[in-house]
């Protein structure tokens, strides 16, 4: 199903850089119908976001701030989404912020049957990462052909990069254990589905890799075999965990 997708975005918390890239991104899980940014735009910071509004055809909704030390923003914006939830228009919201102050609503979205995508800067704090179905790193949304090849955006590469740490490994290992058959082959789709049930910012691209086979290949704990289907002409790809001999304890 193509869901229609209401994008709320936090213009006070969330860079402009990479607008077209995370607008490419959403479009990949359905159709934006409804797209607005928050914020007090006679405030400065926000200049760097208008002549990108008209270019990715993005409502600015504007929000003074009332009182000091309050975000307004933040209020509007969870004030709208309710009121797009019960116009029955959308059923899907993606939310652009790295801001924890939206745990509630993406919960309460997601209680109400919504999928509910997460969108915001490797800072953003756990409780608002996993009160998503599904949440992305602006980091690894630039798109490889406008990397430029100088040092300094090579080193900013490199450090947007997580390792592949034993916990990223266990956790793939448990859900192939979770699905797997008899003979402890798992569907690499299936996988992939229960991961980011799991681990809603897990994400191949955030190691480096743009898919998951190449990343489950970049390690020896896991064998992959590519099967062929009457029904496909693709092959259907499965992965198992490898069995590592266990070391002998030496006696005294």
């Amino acid at each position: 199903m193509n869901l229609n997708l209401a994008v709320l975005i936090d213009g006070d918390n969330i860079p402009s850089d990479h607008v077209k890239e995370m607008m490419e991104e959403i479009a990949k899980y359905g159709n934006p119908t409804i797209k607005r940014i928050y914020g007090d735009w006679t405030k400065p910071h926000l200049s760097k976001w208008k002549d990108l509004l008209l270019q990715n055809a993005i409502t600015p909704i504007q929000q003074y701030a009332y009182t000091s030390g309050k975000n307004a923003t933040d209020s509007a914006m969870i004030i709208d989404a309710m009121d797009i939830l019960y116009s029955n228009k959308v059923n899907g919201f993606c939310l652009v912020s790295s801001d924890s102050d939206f745990t509630r609503l993406a919960t309460r979205l997601r209680e109400a049957g919504m999928q509910v995508i997460g969108i915001g800067e490797k800072k953003t704090p756990t409780p608002f990462i996993v009160a998503c179905d599904k949440f992305i790193y602006v980091e690894i949304l630039r798109k490889q052909s406008e990397k430029k090849d100088d040092t300094t955006t090579k080193e900013k590469d490199k450090d947007s990069i997580d390792k592949i740490t034993p916990q990223v490994i266990k956790l793939i290992s448990t859900t192939i254990d979770d699905l797997s058959d008899e003979e402890g082959w798992a569907f690499l789709g299936d996988v992939g589905s229960l991961l980011q049930k799991k681990q809603p910012n897990f994400d191949s691209r955030n190691y480096g890799f743009e898919k998951l086979t190449p990343l489950i290949n970049s390690t020896d704990n896991f064998e992959i075999e590519r099967r062929e289907t009457p029904k496909s002409k693709h092959k259907l790809i499965f992965v198992k965990n490898i069995e590592k001999p266990k070391k002998r304890s030496k006696r005294k």
